[in-house]
């Protein structure tokens, strides 16, 4: 199974906007994501977002640019903020007739649950930038053996969609 992990584009602080939705810096950086993935020719099985708002924005945007449908975007607890790394990897595993599967999520999961997926410790945690993107392969059951791939920055991200 191949997982892309997706940190949310930027978005208004909760003073300017309580749900937190992306800002214009954040729904650029989204379309760059989705048309860099277009590029390197990544399409997905399923897509899946945490619930707030900012999460569902970035799936939508990157669902779109790649062709996905976005109303086939399944959402879930496992993927807010501060769910709990093993709940998300169960989620995961009863997926098992997916192959390639993008996560859009937050901080501080997504860094942690990169530890999950690759190692038994908690000593591994990557900082995804907002819109940042990640590929670790795994298989299933999800039994910390992951491959790290790539991690691809938003200036990366967009310097691949312009190419």
């Amino acid at each position: 199974m191949e997982i892309y992990l997706v940190r949310h584009g930027a978005a208004y602080t909760k003073e300017d906007d309580p749900e937190r939705h992306l800002n214009k810096n954040g729904l650029d950086q989204c379309h760059m994501s989705g048309r860099a993935l277009r590029r390197l020719d990544i399409k997905f099985d399923l897509v899946i977002s945490s619930p707030k708002a900012r999460a569902r924005q970035t799936a939508e945007i990157i669902a779109d640019e790649v062709g996905y449908p976005k109303d086939e975007i399944k959402v879930t607890e496992t993927l807010e903020p501060m769910a709990s790394p093993k709940d998300t990897t169960s989620y995961l595993n009863n997926l098992t007739e997916k192959n390639n599967i993008m996560l859009a999520g937050h901080l501080p999961l997504l860094g942690i649950l990169v530890s999950e997926l690759l190692s038994e410790s908690t000593q591994i945690s990557l900082y995804f930038e907002a819109g940042a993107v990640c590929q670790i392969d795994v298989d299933q059951p999800i039994s910390h053996t992951g491959i790290f791939r790539w991690f691809l920055t938003p200036e990366q991200l967009r310097l691949v969609a312009q190419t």
